[in-house]
């Protein structure tokens, strides 16, 4: 079975960074038939510094992220910090839970009330066993369309590792999950005020979680990430993306 990919900019900068991303993942979709969804979030509200840039007002930001649905005919996701967000994210179709708010009952209530797709990052700091809890308060709502992504766990300061048997762990659980390619790179906060990352290592945390048996892969693109307005430095630039996306299929797809 062929993975599922998803993939967009980290977050909502303007209408023309979606567009040109959106085209690059239709045309990679029709070419190689698989399956991507549109990522980008609204808000960016775990930013390292009050400085830094965390998105549109949410209106206009959905706004191009519904248009970004429609033209393109792209399922979308994006996060959600807040339950009040939710009652906006109507035609979203998977919300996705940020790794620090994983644990947050309120908020992964509300989220699986709503019926849609739920996609939980880990948190830095939970076991892929710890997650049995996580899923039980979706699951507790009725609604079982959920996904799980391993991202990495902390490591001392400024810096994460990825335990790639989080993976087949999390998989027990009953649910697909998602390898996290390009935050599991991340150097947090280590950029005076500014998470750093390693986008060199992007491909390779994709080829080892194929080799524990991910189901789908989430990365982050941007056409110029060095002047990206979030998480440039763990970006993947956008016009190696097929190479990636070959290299996983590669891997993932027997003869």
């Amino acid at each position: 079975m062929k993975p599922f990919f998803i993939i967009g900019p980290c977050v909502v900068e303007d209408l023309p960074l979606l567009e040109t991303v959106a085209k690059k993942l239709v045309y990679l979709r029709d070419k190689y038939d698989i399956q991507i969804t549109f990522k980008s979030s609204f808000d960016k509200a775990n930013r390292t510094s009050i400085e830094s840039f965390r998105g549109l007002e949410i209106g206009q930001a959905l706004e191009y992220l519904y248009f970004i649905k429609k033209k393109y005919n792209l399922d979308i996701l994006t996060d959600v910090h807040e339950t009040c967000q939710i009652e906006y994210l109507k035609d979203i179709d998977i919300i996705q839970i940020p790794a620090f708010l994983c644990r947050q009952t309120d908020l992964l209530i509300a989220a699986g009330n709503s019926g849609k797709t739920i996609n939980i990052k880990k948190a830095q700091f939970l076991s892929a066993e710890d997650m049995g809890f996580v899923v039980e308060k979706i699951e507790s709502t009725g609604n079982k369309n959920i996904l799980l992504t391993e991202r990495g766990t902390t490591f001392g300061y400024n810096n994460l590792i990825v335990d790639f048997r989080n993976i087949p762990s999390m998989k027990k659980l009953g649910y697909p999950v998602v390898m996290d390619c390009t935050h599991s790179v991340q150097r947090p906060n280590s950029l005076e005020g500014k998470t750093g990352g390693n986008r060199e290592y992007i491909l390779p945390m994709a080829l080892s979680a194929a080799a524990f048996g991910a189901d789908g892969y989430f990365m982050e693109v941007h056409p110029d990430p060095d002047n990206a307005l979030s998480d440039g430095p763990n970006s993947l630039h956008l016009d190696n993306l097929e190479h990636v996306i070959k290299k996983i299929l590669n891997a993932t797809i027997s003869d």
